[in-house]
């Protein structure tokens, strides 16, 4: 029987997230949504006022065959700032903290040794500040979230924002593309 995995991360704007993980080879399936809070189904109003305590967050299904939890997780760093508490650029606020929320022990100690990795290479200068927690319970984001980037690929957040982390993926990552990426 074939396992599958599944990562759930929060590193600024799901959109951002979504467009690139959806990209990756091994990758079935990318959702945003929330976690982290405490009011239950909560909408993408309530999240982005600051109220709710959850972050934007993706759940990526993948197959742990074909891409490990710890190559996501340096995608999931090379692509968002892990220095910055509660801000990607500018999005400021708790709904955009960097977070690893793990499903497994073994998960949790795959983050930690990654964080650790990253510290010990001195790739920021400034201490890295993901929090790594158990997932509390996923919601999954109202519809118009869902392939955010491929729907709207023309939007200015889009244009300025999550194609240059695209751009990014592709110039570090390009063997871990989906062949219909690759191109």
């Amino acid at each position: 029987m074939e396992q599958r995995e599944i990562a759930s991360l929060a590193g600024g704007c799901f959109w951002c997230l979504e467009a690139v993980f959806v990209q990756l080879e091994g990758v079935e399936k990318v959702e945003s949504g929330y976690a982290g809070g405490a009011v239950p189904d909560p909408t993408y109003q309530q999240v982005c006022g600051g109220r709710t305590g959850h972050a934007e967050v993706v759940q990526v299904t993948f197959d742990p065959q074909v891409i490990s939890y710890a190559d996501l997780l340096q995608i999931f760093f090379t692509i968002h700032d892990p220095t910055t508490l509660n801000r990607q650029g500018y999005d400021v606020g708790t709904q955009y903290r960097s977070a690893i929320y793990y499903h497994t022990p073994e998960q949790k100690e795959t983050a930690e040794h990654v964080i650790a990795e990253l510290t010990a290479q001195k790739v920021w200068n400034d201490p890295i500040v993901t929090e790594v927690t158990p997932l509390p319970t996923f919601y999954k984001a109202e519809a118009y979230h869902q392939n955010y980037y491929e729907n709207n690929p023309a939007q200015p957040y889009c244009s300025a924002v999550i194609t240059p982390k695209v751009s990014k993926l592709r110039k570090y990552y390009f063997d871990k593309l989906k062949k219909s990426y690759a191109v």
